[in-house]
């Protein structure tokens, strides 16, 4: 008997606490996993007492579903997604959705939305942020892909998303195809970027201003009571005051390597395609609507970003914007001055100086690479332009020997 509001395919952590969290809201959710026998444990304990239903097989999920039926993947991206479709669709109907909530490379989302879009399957990818506590309490989601499943799914993704101000949901639509994930993995990178900065920060506190972890935890509160207030800010407080069992501080104890998923890089690789300068991203180890930026990172200074954009939607880049070029103007000084500390130190500090050097470009009417234009024209006649001739490519016979290239034989 069809009961079910929607099933959920993957009974990890984070697919056991979204299960969890639309049963809080009132949906009857259908819990499935490859190895069955984990459908049987969860449902006589984490699920126990609540009104979710298990199901044995794909058949049987299937046929406990409403109509359109409404399918969430949370498997690992890549070939066991496409594993499960494949196995989905002989049992599905025209009109009826699934919805990959991984982290799938968005042009694999693409592929998928077009693909199941000819069998009369809605596909949607969908971004899911916020770790294991916002999946049990209120995670950012960014769907995307095919538009025609927002009204079947709108209710419970708003309806379980966290809730900023004065109850704006963070989850809305944000595009067609791979967008979902694409603003997932944009996303991802500015998280990556952010921690980086971060650790520099640390890093500068505490090999050169010798500050104990209870003093940079304090330095970090005192931070998040300002613009900077974030949920970055915030934890990396509660991580350095963190301690051991045995009373010392835990922090200095966990081995210097970190790990991602692959988003980080997509992101800045997405960016060269696309001629973006994304600088800062690129040094992490390893939409045209600013109402999306609910979706984003809890940062209060995102309200700044969307003032910004609600003033000049065009707006090429922001530190062309009142409040940021006014902030930027005023803390330079002192970020020159930790840079030039740290470089002095031999602090290495990949994001601090690459987004000085960014900045630093952008202040500038010219940069040198009129010289790199000449360069490429001597050793390989790619031609140039002049600042009193824009649009006229010219080679120079640099040596005396060899031909010459003329603006209509060679656009480089």
């Amino acid at each position: 008997m069809a009961q079910a509001d929607i099933a959920l395919i993957g009974l990890a952590v984070m697919g056991q606490n979204l299960i969890l969290n639309m049963n809080d809201h009132g949906f009857v959710v259908c819990a499935f996993n490859r190895t069955v026998s984990k459908v049987d444990d969860f449902l006589a304990n984490e699920a126990k007492g609540t009104k979710v239903v298990g199901a044995q097989s794909l058949k049987e999920m299937v046929s406990k579903l409403k109509k359109p039926r409404r399918i969430v993947l949370l498997v690992k991206a890549g070939q066991a997604v496409d594993d499960f479709i494949e196995k989905l669709v002989p049992l599905l109907d025209t009109g009826d959705i699934i919805i990959d909530g991984g982290n799938s490379e968005y042009r694999d989302t693409t592929r998928r939305c077009r693909d199941l879009k000819a069998k009369g399957i809605l596909f949607v990818g969908s971004g899911v942020s916020g770790g294991e506590e916002g999946a049990r309490y209120g995670p950012s989601l960014m769907p995307g892909g095919n538009k025609e499943a927002w009204p079947h799914i709108k209710t419970i993704f708003q309806g379980i998303a966290a809730k900023v101000g004065t109850g704006e949901p963070c989850c809305d639509w944000v595009g067609e195809e791979g967008a979902g994930h694409f603003v997932k993995m944009v996303h991802n990178g500015i998280e990556y970027g952010d921690m980086q900065l971060i650790c520099e920060a640390y890093h500068l506190m505490k090999d050169i201003l010798g500050m104990e972890h209870d003093e940079m935890a304090q330095a970090f509160e005192e931070w998040n009571k300002t613009e900077l207030d974030s949920f970055l800010i915030e934890i990396t407080a509660n991580i350095l005051k963190f301690r051991d069992s045995d009373g010392a501080h835990l922090l200095p104890k966990i081995r210097d390597s970190a790990g991602q998923k692959g988003t980080g890089k997509w992101t800045a690789i997405s960016a060269l395609e696309y001629g973006m300068p994304v600088t800062l991203i690129g040094e992490v180890p390893l939409h045209d609507e600013p109402s999306g930026l609910v979706v984003w990172i809890l940062i209060v200074f995102l309200g700044k970003i969307k003032d910004a954009f609600d003033r000049n939607s065009e707006l090429e880049n922001l530190l062309l914007d009142d409040f940021f070029k006014s902030a930027v103007e005023n803390c330079q000084e002192s970020w020159r001055r930790a840079v030039s500390t740290g470089v002095q130190a031999g602090i290495p500090m990949p994001c601090f100086t690459t987004a000085l050097s960014f900045y630093d470009g952008y202040r500038h009417e010219m940069l040198p690479a009129n010289l790199i234009q000449a360069q490429r024209d001597y050793f390989g006649a790619h031609t140039y332009e002049l600042l009193a001739k824009p649009g006229e490519f010219i080679h120079t016979n640099w040596t005396g020997h060899g031909g010459s290239v003329s603006s209509s034989s060679y656009n480089a």
